[in-house]
């Protein structure tokens, strides 16, 4: 398996170049970059299976990569390197990327060159990555919807109903989305916002938007739209102060 490392500090590169050299064997690397622009042309030149991208290099971000390829032309997986913030981080499992946390651990990296070995490659979940990342600060999310990239503002979203290995998303003005997302990437990137809570194992809901509370029947959330959202039995003790809470 063929790979390129390109990150811009050297004793990252030689590290790295080290742990895939006693973990991972078969892997071959076939050039080692200091920016965006040599791994580009490395890349171009090389053909490599797989990119090892550190994402924070002066110049170009390691995200900017695929702006320089044609889709037709991204035939390798990419792992990225990161030293980021926890929301960085939900931002990759949301995408469904490969990503590696500074210091890099071996056995996490041989980990992941093994799914690089065995998973369908997705060009889209980079597009997601991406805007998800470069949107952190703006309230949106980007989501995957068939072949496209919608872009949801989070305060206006209802309530997310779970459909298997999809996600139903309904907003404030009746839109709904499916997106090839199960409900725990979304547990996972809303799990510090004090506004969404999993009241059942098919539902996220936007708390902001909950009118009333039904403890009969097992318990239900209405929201404003109309629509119910039920409440699991364990879930029932903790609802209303979490609705206290976002209330105030």
């Amino acid at each position: 398996m063929d790979a390129i490392i390109i990150d811009d500090e050297k004793r990252a590169r030689v590290n790295l170049a080290l742990i895939l050299k006693e973990y991972c064997p078969e892997v071959n690397i076939v050039a080692e970059c200091e920016n965006l622009s040599q791994g580009v042309k490395a890349i171009r030149k090389l053909q490599p299976l797989v990119v090892l991208l550190d994402i924070e290099m002066p110049g170009h971000s390691g995200l900017e990569l695929l702006d320089f390829f044609d889709e037709s032309e991204v035939n390798f997986s990419i792992i990225f390197t990161t030293a980021y913030n926890e929301y960085a981080v939900k931002a990759f499992k949301f995408s469904a990327v490969d990503y590696l946390l500074k210091p890099i651990v071996p056995e996490e990296l041989a980990d992941a060159i093994n799914r690089v070995k065995k998973q369908q490659l997705k060009i889209q979940n980079y597009g997601v990555l991406k805007e998800n990342i470069n949107n952190a600060h703006l309230g949106k999310i980007a989501v995957p919807s068939g072949s496209s990239l919608i872009f949801i503002e989070i305060e206006k979203i209802l309530f997310i109903k779970g459909e298997g290995a999809y996600s139903e998303i309904n907003m404030e003005d009746g839109t709904k989305y499916m997106v090839s997302r199960n409900l725990k990437n979304f547990e996972d990137i809303f799990l510090e916002n004090l506004f969404f809570f999993r009241p059942h194992k098919s539902y996220i809901v936007n708390l902001s938007h909950v009118t009333s509370y039904n403890k009969s029947e097992g318990g239900s959330l209405f929201i404003k739209n109309g629509q119910s959202v039920p409440i699991s039995p364990e879930k029932s003790s903790v609802i209303l102060d979490k609705i206290k809470l976002v209330k105030r």
